[in-house]
Parts: structure tokens; sequence; C-alpha cells
């Protein structure tokens, strides 16, 4: 018998009772599901030191189980030293089992890991059903050992869903256990 992460049997036994009620749908199908989560990490320094970009692809591959890919610029901008083709970020996109196991990771142990940590902001809906949220400091996960930090950077979490509205997409959230603010 293989595992199945908590969160996935919890979305199939009970979630999608609970939505298709609230919502009234007609068919299953009509249920909003998370289809994907993606980690990125802009490195606004890495046009200096190049191995910064390399310290998040590794600290990103730790933290998520799979291997992260460097992100590169599209154009030249004097401004910024930057040149089109260099390294300047990383980036994670999850999707079945190792998506659950991720959300699984950070709602239970990552989150309350924050300090003076009140709940997610509700303003990260993007219209379309998806829900984005900034992470300040990388250390909050306990697969980073806070000694071979080089730097503390942020990143961003999208979580992107099958829901048609914002209101459809924080329900589905809600139901997995995520935090809101009151």
């Amino acid at each position: 018998m293989n595992y199945v992460p908590t969160l996935k049997e919890k979305y199939r036994s009970e979630m999608v009772e609970a939505l298709k009620k609230e919502f009234s749908y007609d068919n299953v199908m009509q249920v909003p599901r998370l289809t994907k989560i993606v980690l990125s990490q802009g490195i606004g320094a890495a046009t200096a030191d190049k191995k910064l970009v390399d310290h998040a692809i590794d600290e990103m591959s730790r933290i998520t189980g799979q291997k992260a890919l460097a992100t590169f610029s599209r154009k030249d901008i004097s401004n910024f030293k930057l040149r089109k083709g260099m390294p300047i970020g990383a980036k994670v996109t999850l999707r079945g089992e190792k998506m659950y196991e991720f959300l699984e990771r950070l709602i239970w142990t990552t989150l309350p890991r924050i300090r003076d940590f009140n709940g997610m902001k509700k303003t990260g809906f993007d219209g379309r059903g998806n829900y984005t949220m900034g992470i300040t400091e990388q250390i909050i996960y306990p697969e980073i050992d806070i000694d071979k930090v080089s730097k503390i950077t942020g990143m961003d979490v999208t979580f992107v869903t099958t829901a048609d509205t914002d209101k459809e997409a924080k329900a589905l959230l809600q139901q997995f256990g995520f935090p809101f603010k009151k």
C-alpha cells in the first residue's frame, strides 16, 4: 500500500462534499482543487555574486524535496547592471504528492514558527482563484540550517487552484487549514 498525504486524503473524503454543499455544485468535477504550488525567489544581489543563486537553488531544493531551477533575466537593464541571460533567481513548481507533502509541512510546522504570526493576509488573491503569499525569511523552514545560511532572503509561494473566484479559492484554502486573519 502506497503512502497518501493526509491533506490529499482529507480533500477526497471530506472537503469535496463540504465545498459541493457550500457552493451548491451539481457535479463533483466543479469543486475547486489545488493544481500546483510555485515557490519563487528573486535575488537582486545576484548580479554581483553568482554564488547566491546556487545557494538559493540548494535551499529551495532542501525545502521542497525537488530540484530547483535557476531563473534568468529576459532583457538588459543597465541601471541594475543586468545583462540578458544572467541568473537572477530560483523557482520550483510542485504538483501531485510532493505538493500535498509541502502543504502539510507549511501549514503544520513552518507557519507556526513565524514570530508574531497573526494569520495570512486575505489580500493575496489575484481575482482568478490563485493565492500568493510572501515569506520574508527562508530560515522559518525546519529543513534550513541557520548556521549555513549565507544571506537571509525571502520568497513568494503561489497556490494555483481551479477555482473561478477568490471566494471559492479562499473556501478551499480554509478547508485545507490555512490560518487567514480574522
